[in-house]
């Protein structure tokens, strides 16, 4: 069983900055992707951000790219960060940090991660993100 705890929400102005950190603890197997994902009210869950663990590829959406960025801690792999710079209003919504066993091929594009058409399996409770005008 895997578990996975979210930090780092909270409440910030637009153009500001916050850090979510994600760690998994448990059975998570190294060839895994972590990602982030995110829902506001009345809205679907969107793929935020992803990192496939062995490698450190990652895959953003591009709402957030260029503004984003994931990455995993060198000293511990079961955890990862997602650093949001120049935050817009419509960042705000629940983020949820998310793991699953990497499939054994990427996308034709290369990607292990997709958020798209990989399901993640296992799901964190959820950190808010509040951006005011």
């Amino acid at each position: 069983q895997v578990q996975l705890a979210e930090s780092g929400g909270g409440s910030v102005q637009a153009g500001g900055s916050l850090t979510l950190s994600c760690t998994a603890s448990g059975s998570l197997y190294d060839d895994s992707c972590m990602g982030w994902f995110r829902q506001a009210p009345g809205k679907e869950r969107e793929g935020v951000a992803a990192i496939y663990k062995p490698i450190r590829t990652t895959d953003y959406s591009d709402s957030v790219k260029g503004r984003f960025t994931i990455s995993q801690d060198i000293a511990n792999k079961n955890t990862v960060f997602l650093q949001m710079n120049s935050l817009k209003p419509e960042d705000t919504g629940m983020y949820f940090c998310a793991a699953v066993r990497a499939p054994s091929m990427p996308t034709p594009r290369g990607s292990w991660c997709d958020m798209a058409s990989v399901e993640y399996e296992h799901w964190g409770q959820g950190t808010q993100v509040t951006v005011s005008s």
